[in-house]
């Protein structure tokens, strides 16, 4: 199965989970999990429509990015070392691994050395692996309210990482926390603005991600194929 062909069955179970819970396709965003992938598949990738890209590995991130970065939005979806963050602002124009102060802090720094605004999620740890990062959900709001005071930092959106599950459908109680979540952190009004995305929907689970709330799914193997 080439590109063309898994893109179309992803796009035909996205409409078929929107078809479900009432929602719009429009509203779903794909983001084309590139990380383990080859040149020739970001390109074609880039040139079959899908427009996002995401890496995780800024080394690696680095030839890809300045081959092809006039093509499409990149996304840096991993984890996110403070001395790391200088070869990510003025790239990436989302980062969906906000997750303690010290990484606020440096991105707050390098991106006002640019005159730049970055457009951020914040990764909360909804199911409290410990092999996974992110804040727990109890440190979201003052977190929040941190990050509410920097000028160059946009919060777009909460991100997560659910358990890889055999059965899809156990994943469905941390999409809807992250949900729950969002929906709070607004009704505090921490923020000036809505905070209206939820980065959340693997390929393993991400039709129960969009019955849930997603509104950008980070797609690997299912779209761009095994590494």
């Amino acid at each position: 199965m080439n590109l063309q062909d898994r893109l179309s069955m992803v796009e035909h179970r996205i409409r078929e989970a929107c078809e479900r819970c009432g929602r719009s396709e429009e509203e779903i965003q794909i983001i084309a999990v590139t990380k383990y992938t080859t040149m020739k598949t970001v390109e074609q990738v880039l040139l079959s429509g899908i427009g996002h890209v995401g890496e995780s590995r800024t080394q690696e991130a680095q030839s890809k990015y300045e081959t092809f970065h006039p093509l499409g939005t990149w996304h840096f979806i991993g984890h996110l070392q403070t001395n790391k963050v200088k070869d990510v602002i003025g790239k990436f124009e989302y980062i969906h691994s906000l997750d303690r102060l010290s990484l606020m802090k440096e991105i707050e720094k390098k991106a006002a050395d640019l005159n730049a605004v970055v457009n951020c999620f914040i990764q909360v740890n909804v199911s409290g692996e410990k092999s996974k990062q992110g804040l727990s959900p109890e440190a979201l709001f003052s977190f929040a309210q941190e990050v509410s005071r920097m000028k160059q930092i946009r919060v777009v959106g909460l991100m997560t990482m659910a358990p890889y599950e055999l059965d899809a459908e156990a994943t469905r109680p941390v999409f809807r926390e992250l949900r729950r979540l969002r929906d709070e952190l607004n009704a505090k009004d921490i923020f000036s603005y809505p905070v209206q995305h939820l980065s959340m929907g693997m390929s393993n689970d991400f039709e129960v991600a969009i019955e849930e709330g997603a509104t950008w799914l980070r797609l690997g193997s299912v779209l761009v194929g095994e590494k």
